[in-house]
């Protein structure tokens, strides 16, 4: 049995429209810091503008008499821009006629020779760059800042454009065999056995496809896993790519569809291509019947779209070449709605059915979640694996994930029995609602529906035996009744179903009985019972009136059978749950010592675990009952 289903992550959408035109909301976003860029340009711009414009000069006919009169010690000149030093350690600038030097303009304004010797001139050429910049500047930026507009609008169009042109490629993801932290093997999947062993001879002929071909076989060309939800086809898929060490292209089935007719064969088309360039390869669907559905029977709707890309997968998988060393592999829970053309030889012609894992397995499964979880000395997996039935591979990993957070929330270092056990009931029923209150009469009235259930099911000799009692309220739960069979069931017959159903009334007998009213506590049950009572009479040909006929299920534009039938279905319906009340009050009326019993401990307790309600069983004269010598498992 696979330990669990990979998860991927979810592949990014494609823009359409004006989204792919304009970038969607990275435009406008793009577009806001396109704005910000160029207010930082023009604060910068007029920042060095500033800088370069002229400032308050001292006139020359004023340096000229500071200078006759002996004020000014120095005198530095930059090109036209001239820098005085007076005696006083003061400075002020001034300008000159750039086309003349400052001796010959200083001499029009009467300074001789002998003053203008006292002062100490120092002569500063301006650099190029200084020069060029002030020069060009002005023109320069704001040219470059139109050039960035028309760039970044230019690539706009451009990426829409290629976007446009990539809209039909595959977008599967690849997993390449060098990758040992992606890689899974057979040594990751517990249970399975059939399975594995079906999916060994795909490894074999990947590995070395000669010795099948020189003998005249041809592998089959695809696989189609089928299983419940959580039952690891995809972990299966990736484990035979692992085996074999070749690429694992994997794609689900609602990405090929989109709203424009054709991007679906195109995606299928490149996915095919990509995946003979790098042959030997596996190509994986999952969720087939999200593509693959029957085809003009109303079943999921028209869709011209779907059904193009349906064809092209069809295709594609005729035109495989028995030298292609290519594997499709699909993973479906709906088998189904699949369209016939897919299943034919040739194609989908080899079908691997997962169930869900069986009591070792489950075992298997949890060992393999447990190797990076520090387990405590009191942990028998033996046990946990026992209370699980019909858990699936998922749901045994997130219970180990759970028995680990329970312990990391209370400080400990290891994993204990209790832990798990815990985990088993929330991923069952979901977490404990501790702020749920109940008042005395909701305890009292829970306390008593529970018993109800409780006593049915250990009274009647087909229904499974009870392992817990609850009145803390857990999910939607307001309490709880754990039964589990001693030994997997893969058959269930007339009788088992018919004291089910009576345990499960039990507690809405017990309620009647004893408060002369009904609650909403029962909802649940009742949504049970009546759709196991219209399967017998339905699907399963358990009804002495009706006989041994499957109806069909009634849908618009479908009706298998007529409002007459329908009638009498409702009738048997109706007489089945009918009976199956009136057994469980007379269990609750001959054992009503046993009911109080059992409602007063839980009432005082809240939980009763198994060992304690057999000792309330006993002391009332009911026997427990117990696993059979030849279905005992060492644990």
């Amino acid at each position: 049995m696979p330990a669990g289903k990979s998860r991927k992550p979810a592949p990014k959408k494609k823009r359409t429209g004006w989204r792919a035109l304009f970038g969607g909301p990275s435009f406008f976003g793009n577009l806001i810091t396109t704005i910000l860029v160029f207010l930082f340009l023009m604060s910068a711009y007029s920042l060095i503008a500033s800088f370069f414009q002229p400032t308050n000069d001292t006139p020359l006919s004023a340096v000229a008499a500071d200078v006759a009169a002996g004020k000014i010690s120095a005198i530095t000149v930059n090109g036209d821009s001239l820098n005085l030093v007076y005696a006083d350690q003061s400075t002020k600038i001034s300008r000159k006629d750039p086309s003349s030097g400052l001796p010959e303009t200083l001499a029009t304004y009467g300074v001789t020779p002998a003053e203008l010797a006292k002062v100490a001139i120092t002569i500063q050429g301006q650099s190029g760059f200084q020069f060029w910049f002030a020069t060009l500047a002005p023109i320069i930026i704001p040219l470059l800042f139109i050039g960035f507009i028309f760039w970044f609008l230019s690539r706009q169009v451009r990426g829409a454009g290629m976007q446009a042109f990539t809209f039909g490629q595959s977008k599967a993801r690849i997993i390449d065999p060098a990758d040992s932290s992606q890689r899974v093997t057979f040594k990751d999947v517990a249970g399975a056995r059939e399975a594995k062993d079906e999916l060994l001879e795909i490894v074999d002929f990947l590995k070395s496809p000669k010795k099948f071909l020189d003998i005249g076989a041809r592998i089959p060309k695809g696989i189609i896993l089928m299983g419940a939800p959580g039952t690891g086809k995809t972990l299966l898929a990736r484990a035979v790519a692992g085996e074999a060490g070749v690429p694992f292209f994997s794609i689900s089935g609602s990405e090929f569809v989109e709203m424009f007719v054709g991007v679906g064969a195109s995606r299928v088309r490149d996915l095919f291509q990509m995946a003979k360039k790098a042959a030997p390869a596996i190509i994986f669907v999952d969720e087939l019947d999200a593509v693959g559905r029957i085809r003009g029977t109303g079943v999921g709707g028209g869709n011209d779209e779907r059904e193009q890309t349906l064809n092209q997968i069809l295709v594609e998988m005729d035109g495989f070449e028995p030298t292609e060393k290519v594997v499709v592999m699909a993973a479906t829970n709906r088998p189904d709605v699949l369209d016939l053309a897919l299943l034919r030889p040739g194609r989908f012609d080899r079908r691997v059915t997962i169930d869900l894992p069986d009591r070792r397995d489950r075992e298997e499964i949890l060992q393999i979640h447990a190797r990076q979880k520090p387990l405590g000395p009191d942990v028998k997996l033996a046990v946990i694996a026992e209370r699980t039935p019909g858990f699936s591979g998922a749901e045994l990993y997130s219970l180990m994930n759970e028995g680990a957070i329970l312990a990391a929330r209370e400080n400990r270092k290891e994993l204990t029995q209790y832990d798990l056990i815990r985990s088993i009931e929330k991923v069952m029923l979901g977490p404990e609602r501790k702020s749920h209150l109940l008042s005395k009469k909701e305890k009292e009235l829970t306390a008593y529906h529970e018993a109800g259930h409780a006593l049915v099911s250990s009274v009647l000799e087909n229904a499974d035996p009870v392992h817990k009692i609850s009145i803390i309220s857990r999910g939607r739960a307001a309490g709880y009744t754990l039964k589990l069979p001693f030994e997997d069931k893969k058959m269930q017959s007339r009788k088992q179903f018919l004291d089910d159903i009576a345990a499960t009334l039990g507690g809405y007998v017990a309620e009647e009985m004893l408060f002369g009213d009904v609650s909403t506590g029962p909802s649940n049950d009742l949504s049970v019972i009546t759709a196991i009572a219209r399967d017998m009479v339905v699907r399963y040909g358990m009804s002495e009136k009706l006989g041994p006929i499957a109806f069909g299920e009634r849908q618009l534009g479908n009706e298998p059978y007529s409002e007459q039938v329908a009638a009498k279905i409702d009738a048997e319906v109706t007489r089945i749950i009918e009976e199956a009340k009136a057994r469980a009050t007379i269990v609750i009326n001959e054992r009503r010592e046993a009911l109080d019993a059992i409602a007063k401990e839980l009432i005082e307790k809240e939980t009763i675990e198994r060992a304690e309600f057999e000792k309330i069983l006993i002391a009332n004269g009911i026997t427990p009952k117990k696993r059979e010598e030849s279905e005992s498992v060492v644990v």
